[in-house]
């Protein structure tokens, strides 16, 4: 007991100066910190400074190399050469690290609605990778619910609700789209600002399927009497979600598979997520084009039949019409969209075909 008494009285003596001495150290801490933070400022200044010069030095050559192409000033095979390296050295700048200094995207309303003001791109590329993975991710779970709960309705509706679905389970699945639309638009959004090339009609596309969903959750699903007719809609649209699910798996392989090809080529940046003119696995483009035509016309072909129900009066809400006219539109510039992508692969082989004959030829 008298130890510990005369190690407090020990330690009294002493506190004064250790406080004093805590307090400086805290200081000089601060005053180290903010110098090496000042330091790195000026440094990231100079090196944003040398990333947009190049960027802007590589956009000025393409420009005019295009030029030149367009007034036969240089061998046509020339500068499909220098266009390659160029694209090169830009896959080189915005896969690396020097994309931290390269513009953004302006950030868009959508994720400032959400958000707020805030900056989402990441600072390094190995974060952005992450945040494409978290991505990739949730499309494939996301693919596997899409074709597991309106399997489930369905199944349900045929064993134990003798043909007609109660309106809370389908309002359940209509609250879980508007979820799942809002998660894609607000993860691709994101992407973009983080140097991703996404299509911009994906994203209108998911807006387009969160106000449907919005919509269809005010929509009244009427039951009995003459349930069969009236839930008609409801039943194929489940059956479309169904195959969408198939599409959307198939479409996340296939995806991967292409993005792998490009980045290899030196024709992508790992951020990307890939559509269009790249070469792909053909026997899975043979499988997943009819199967998105399909789908298509099957979209296409449920926006009339609530169009038709709500001219014909079955169920006259605004929401059936409304739904009707967005699924009619989304299956149109779907389907031109497939079809285009398909003309740019097209257009892609047919040109690697002639370069392979020109080779051969010149040896």
């Amino acid at each position: 007991m008298a130890d510990s008494k005369a190690a407090l009285e020990e330690s009294a003596k002493n506190v004064e100066e250790e406080v004093r001495r805590v307090v400086e150290q805290a200081k000089e801490l601060q005053d180290s910190v903010a110098s090496s933070i000042s330091k790195a400022s000026s440094d990231e200044l100079s090196l944003r400074h040398r990333a947009l010069s190049l960027d802007s030095s590589i956009r000025r050559l393409q420009s005019l190399l295009r030029s030149l192409l367009s007034y036969h000033l240089l061998d046509p095979k020339l500068v499909n050469k220098l266009q390659e390296e160029l694209e090169r050295a830009r896959c080189i700048m915005v896969d690396g690290d020097a994309a931290t200094y390269l513009r953004g995207k302006n950030q868009g309303g959508f994720l400032r609605m959400f958000l707020g003001p805030i900056n989402v791109r990441a600072s390094r590329k190995d974060v952005q990778l992450k945040v494409k993975e978290e991505y990739n991710s949730y499309r494939d779970r996301t693919a596997l619910l899409f074709l597991l709960f309106p399997s489930i309705l369905l199944i349900l509706r045929s064993w134990i609700w003798d043909g007609c679905l109660p309106a809370f389970p389908v309002q359940l699945y209509q609250a879980w789209l508007l979820f799942l639309y809002t998660g894609l638009a607000l993860r691709e959004n994101i992407l973009r600002e983080n140097g991703s090339d996404i299509h911009p009609w994906w994203i209108y596309h998911h807006y387009c399927a969160m106000i449907m969903a919005l919509v269809s959750l005010t929509w009244e699903v009427k039951g009995q009497p003459n349930c069969a007719q009236k839930q008609r809609g409801v039943q194929l649209f489940l059956q479309w979600a169904m195959m969408q699910g198939v599409a959307m798996l198939l479409q996340n392989r296939y995806q991967r598979q292409r993005l792998y090809t490009r980045i290899a080529l030196g024709k992508a940046k790992r951020m990307d997520v890939v559509w269009g003119e790249t070469a792909g696995v053909d026997g899975q483009l043979w499988l997943l084009c009819p199967i998105l035509f399909i789908l298509q016309g099957f979209e296409a072909y449920v926006g009339l039949l609530l169009l038709q129900t709500a001219y014909l009066g079955v169920v006259s809400e605004w929401q059936v019409f409304f739904c009707g006219i967005l699924f009619v539109i989304m299956a149109i510039v779907n389907f031109a969209n497939t079809v285009q992508t398909l003309l740019a692969k097209s257009r892609f082989k047919a040109k690697m075909k002639r370069i392979k004959v020109k080779s051969l030829h010149v040896k």
